[in-house]
């Protein structure tokens, strides 16, 4: 982004400016005053603020990865003698206090980053000129329109709420606007249609209702567009063709009356990186022009309602395998055979299970392979019920009668169809995580436990989009399904660990048994464990458990 190459730009210009000149470089005694209240209100350790002078360098440390304190400054005053403060980073240091009213005292500062703390309080008033990206609570209030100048306004992983202020818009410079990962409710007000200037517009994990307005069309400069994981209605608008620089779309999980969507008209979205359009109950074909988009790398159309073949605009040339590093189809309705050049692609994800395809192919499905075209139900019976430690060890479970649970901690691809060797259970993940794409699909215990049967609670299994598991070869008859949860991704102390949530879905022989469940809600926090009961029928062979 541009406004990136600015930071970036104006960062190295200073390190220069503060090793060539002069050894005599010292912060103003005001501006040491006013750090000194912001440590304190902050409850900042990391800040050594002895007697003046103070000069820029001693704030500067590194604590692990991207946790770090950072003090930037302009040195070029009153001949090289004196430095302003111009930017300050204290990123993902579980800062705990209160957002200090004194930053607006630091009549230099430009750049501010408090993210990945804990930190309370509003935006105040006297908060001009500052590219704001921290963890605030409590809801976005009206004064932020006063801050003129304001470029990016990203508030993302917080604890805000409330409507979104429609005055909002008169941030006529605003380029990013970025506020996932929140609590905000309503819809998008009317007025941000006058936010033309945008480059970046990211809500997802909101819930937002109401529809995605038609005039999204007018804003032309947009590059990503984020829209995944809140409550907001279909249909997508026909107007979102008119955003011709796009290069990340991600809208998912769109409801309401409207029951069906016909695939949007995206043919101009030439630089196009990342396309998500997931559970929009879109229909039709797969236009033969997404394959042709040379830099689209992440397709995500899983379930809808689309039909029809795959397209070999898809094919690489010259090869048998996709041009594309990830691709997610499951659970449509796609038809004819598979084609061979997705059978033999062994180096990318490729997820096509649940759809209509024919052909002598499925009868010939790897226990491990990154192409989930082949995933069939009902496979031959051995009768034998399945137990297992998602993402774990074998372990001894003392809560259920000293049952042994076995090991399932193998953490591949991320289109994944992976079968036991033991033959009584598998499991499929589907999905990579947007900004992290190598990350791992298994978790490890990062908060405290209760005692009691630790064992079975150290380890999860994680899918962005899907996650299925498989208990095989059972009899056909009437089953006691018991799911064990624990949150152990989160905290429930007072650090930026603790403000994470998940919800998803849980369906058991493709009927929906709860809906967004919580963890952390259910147990009443981090760390302890429950179970979950279902009742559940086989008439096949396969039992199915769906989280998504």
């Amino acid at each position: 982004m541009g406004s990136s190459s600015l930071l970036l730009s104006l960062f190295l210009c200073f390190f220069c400016l503060s090793h060539f000149t002069s050894h005599a470089q010292h912060i103003p005694d005001d501006e040491v005053k006013t750090l000194r209240i912001i440590s304190s209100k902050l409850n900042n350790t990391h800040w050594i603020l002895g007697q003046s002078p103070i000069s820029c360098t001693g704030f500067n440390k590194t604590i692990g990865q991207n946790k770090y304190s950072n003090v930037t400054c302009n040195c070029t005053f009153n001949a090289s003698t004196v430095c302003h403060v111009v930017s300050i980073e204290l990123k993902g240091l579980d800062l705990n206090g209160t957002l200090p009213k004194e930053f607006g005292d630091l009549p230099y500062l430009r750049v501010l980053d408090l993210s990945r703390n804990y930190i309370n309080g509003s935006i105040p008033t006297s908060f001009g000129h500052l590219r704001l990206t921290n963890l605030i609570s409590g809801s976005i209030p009206n004064e932020i329109i006063d801050i003129s100048t304001l470029e990016e306004l990203v508030l993302e992983s917080n604890q805000l709420g409330g409507d979104l202020p429609s005055s909002l818009e008169k941030l006529t410079n605003l380029r990013r606007l970025s506020l996932s990962a929140n609590n905000f409710i309503g819809t998008i007000p009317e007025s941000f249609h006058n936010m033309k200037n945008l480059k970046e517009f990211t809500i997802d994990g909101n819930d937002l209702s109401g529809k995605i307005p038609d005039w999204i069309g007018n804003w032309t400069q947009l590059e990503l567009l984020y829209l995944q994981g809140t409550s907001m209605e279909g249909p997508i608008p026909s107007t979102i063709s008119q955003l011709k620089n796009l290069s990340e779309l991600l809208i998912s999980d769109l409801s309401g009356p409207t029951p069906t969507t016909q695939f949007p008209n995206l043919e101009d979205m030439k630089v196009l990186k990342i396309l998500v359009m997931r559970n929009c109950s879109i229909t039709g074909q797969i236009p033969g022009y997404i394959g042709n988009i040379e830099d689209l790398k992440l397709f995500d159309l899983s379930f809808n309602r689309l039909t029809g073949k795959i397209p070999i605009t898809f094919k690489k040339e010259g090869k048998e395998e996709t041009k594309l590093d990830k691709m997610f189809l499951t659970n449509n309705s796609l038809t004819g055979e598979v084609p061979s050049w997705i059978i033999s692609d062994k180096d990318n994800n490729i997820d096509m299970s649940y759809n209509n395809f024919t052909g002598p192919h499925l009868d010939s499905c790897n226990s491990v392979s990154a192409t989930l075209w082949c995933l069939q139900k009902d496979l031959p019976c051995k009768f034998r019920k399945p137990e297992f430690n998602c993402g774990g060890d074998r372990v001894h479970f003392q809560g259920n009668q000293g049952q042994i649970y076995e090991k399932d901690s193998n953490d591949m691809a991320p289109s994944q169809f992976f079968v036991d060797t033991s033959d009584k259970w598998a499991y499929s993940n589907t999905g990579v995580f947007i900004g992290n794409l190598e990350s791992s699909h298994v978790a490890k215990n990062a908060s405290s436990l209760n005692p009691e049967d630790v064992a079975i609670y150290q380890t999860a299994r994680l899918a962005p989009i899907s996650l299925k598991y498989y208990g095989l070869c059972l009899r056909k008859g009437h089953y006691n399904v018991r799911l064990y949860f624990t949150e152990i991704m989160f905290f429930n102390n007072q650090t930026f660990g603790s403000l994470g949530k998940r919800l998803f879905d849980i369906s058991i022989q493709g009927t929906v048994v709860r809906k967004d469940f919580n963890i952390m809600e259910e147990a009443g926090g981090a760390g302890k464990g429950i179970y979950e009961d279902f009742d559940a029928t086989v008439d096949g062979s396969t039992l199915e458990i769906h989280l998504y």
